[in-house]
């Protein structure tokens, strides 16, 4: 035996007892609920010092890719993990936090999600909601928010919501016609139409806050207790939550200088509304790691494909994940899904090669995540691209062509 193969034996025996502890200590306070092999490796490295991210296929493409992409100033770094339910298939790490900011990223910075909140947080309080039959899709937002009372708003159903289709504005400046979290949610609730619900599909972040409330209202709690409780901790997603405590900021890279705020936001939600919402909010606001959200993603894939035990929490059941996730053709034309969004045919983030099965969601600071339960493989870029400005947009060819180069690397490697 040569001596680097004795070391990778060594290795493997601290890394395997590593993962024996995790369970342990999963077991013992009451979190172990089948998680999958990838969802106990993360749990062990990131509890025990053993980094599990060490990638099975290098992602050359990829990385090529985003170096360059950091050279010309598309953003100033930028993590991507790609992986399946049970195996991490490449991660790497790019570039630094900023200008003036020298820290090199690596996979366990943290970054403001902006949008993909819509998913990883309000699709997924709303799906439990909806598995436990609290929430039904097709009935009134009224019924179940009765403070909802915009003009015809008694039309609106939780699936015009989830698709963006109920007739809301996509979008106001909440943040400077209001002073206060109270005033801003007014303010929402008394939005006027400006069509008609289910006939035309208007992305609005006043709809997905809208669905927030329904979910606070519903629950009887707040968004972020309601996801830490029943999402993030039994998923055992450490790093996930809005408005994280200060000792996270070393960790957390920066986005905008934003004169309303006259600073660069830093360790704070990015998204002026969602401030404004004291940054607990469904359109925006949730801060993660790349790890983290492998967590997630193959929780998804696990639901979508039955493989969750129901005695493992949160379970929902496949039907209704594959219902969430799939094209709702409302109205006809439509990418959306419920809460999640499918690859289009032209300029889509995800690319053109992961298969149609596919949902993911972009967010404004620069982040995104594809699923693909087809492939059984999920692509997570994050990057601060607002940073120093908003006006930089050159990410957008950029995910579609991350996505296909991994994916051209994934399949190459499987056959």
């Amino acid at each position: 035996m040569t001596k680097k193969e004795s070391f990778r034996l060594e290795a493997a025996a601290i890394y395997l007892s590593h993962i024996r502890q995790a369970i342990e200590s999963l077991r013992k306070t009451g979190r172990f609920f089948k998680y999958s092999s990838l969802q106990i490796a993360l749990v062990a490295g990131l509890t025990f010092g053993c980094s599990p991210l060490e990638s099975t296929w290098p992602c050359r493409g990829a990385e090529r890719l985003l170096s360059s992409s950091v050279e010309e100033g598309a953003f100033p770094g930028a993590v991507l993990l790609v992986g399946g339910p049970d195996s991490v298939g490449c991660t790497v790490a790019v570039g630094r936090f900023g200008e003036d900011y020298p820290t090199r990223v690596s996979d366990s910075t943290v970054y403001d999600l902006a949008s993909v909140t819509k998913v990883v947080g309000l699709t997924s309080a709303i799906m439990i909601l909806v598995e436990e039959g609290k929430i039904e899709l097709d009935s009134p937002v009224e019924a179940y928010l009765p403070e909802f009372q915009g003009a015809v708003q008694s039309d609106i159903t939780i699936r015009h919501l989830l698709t963006h289709t109920s007739g809301l504005p996509g979008w106001r400046p909440i943040f400077s016609e209001t002073t206060s979290r109270t005033e801003a949610i007014d303010s929402v609730l008394l939005a006027s139409l400006e069509s008609t619900p289910g006939s035309q599909y208007v992305y609005s972040d006043l709809g997905a806050i809208t669905l927030g409330l329904v979910a606070e209202k519903v629950s009887g709690t707040s968004l972020n207790q309601f996801l830490e409780e029943r999402l993030f901790g039994p998923l055992g997603m450490d790093w996930t939550r809005f408005s994280p405590p200060i000792d996270w900021l070393d960790r957390t890279t920066p986005t905008e200088y934003y004169p309303w705020r006259d600073k660069v936001v830093h360790g704070e939600v990015h998204d002026e509304n969602a401030a404004r919402l004291e940054g607990v909010a469904g359109h925006a606001g949730l801060f993660s790691i790349a790890p983290d959200l492998a967590k997630f993603a193959s929780w998804m894939l696990d639901l979508y494909h039955n493989r969750v035990l129901r005695t493992r929490v949160p379970t929902i059941s496949a039907p209704l994940v594959r219902e969430f996730v799939s094209k709702q053709d409302l109205p006809p034309g439509s990418t959306r899904a419920l809460g999640w969004d499918t690859p289009s045919e032209e300029g889509s983030s995800a690319g053109t090669l992961l298969s149609l099965r596919s949902f993911g969601h972009t967010g404004f600071t620069g982040t995104s995540m594809w699923i693909d339960p087809e492939l059984e493989l999920f692509v997570i870029l994050l990057t601060n691209r607002v940073h120093p400005s908003r006006d930089n947009q050159r990410i957008r060819p950029i995910r579609g062509q991350v996505a296909d180069s991994v994916v051209l690397e994934y399949l190459n490697r499987r056959n």
